[in-house]
């Protein structure tokens, strides 16, 4: 069984996204961030882009933010966005 953190991408909305991922990409303030389960705790700026969150079996979902926060603790990955939409 792979290893998997739990995501939560909200925004002043509401919630967009709540689930278990393998790996989550995010666009931020420094650079492009590479999210694995057991990640070290971090909190950073977002710059506007794609949030990209790898389900199990390797599907890939896309969700574009206009900003916002990334919180990581080991097993849990919050998006705190601006504004966030899920892409088709």
């Amino acid at each position: 069984m792979a290893m998997t953190v739990h995501v939560d991408i909200v925004s002043a909305e509401g919630a967009i996204h709540s689930g278990l991922a393998e790996m989550v990409f995010a666009p931020g303030k420094m650079g492009e961030l590479g999210i694995a389960p057991r990640h070290s705790p971090l909190i950073t700026q977002l710059k506007p882009g794609d949030v990209r969150v790898q389900a199990k079996q390797g599907e890939m979902m896309h969700f574009y933010v206009s900003g916002g926060m990334l919180e990581v603790q080991p097993d849990v990955v919050t998006v705190l966005a601006d504004t966030a939409i899920r892409a088709e």
